[in-house]
């Protein structure tokens, strides 16, 4: 079965926003789906940071 053209769900990377501004090599980044009708606002989710060892907020880019 193909898949609709106007499907809702859509990719979305999150990055890690304290790796970030910490200055550290690397980056910690996700790839997830979203409905954007349901969440039309960009993501906010904490998730585990390999690199920091440590759970830190991730956010939406674009």
């Amino acid at each position: 079965m193909a898949k609709k053209s106007k499907d809702l769900r859509h990719q979305v990377i999150l990055e890690c926003t304290e790796h970030k501004n910490s200055g550290l090599p690397g980056t910690s980044r996700y790839i997830t789906t979203k409905n954007k009708k349901n969440t039309p606002a960009r993501l906010e989710i904490k998730k585990f940071n390999p690199i920091m060892k440590k759970m830190t907020i991730h956010k939406e880019i674009k």
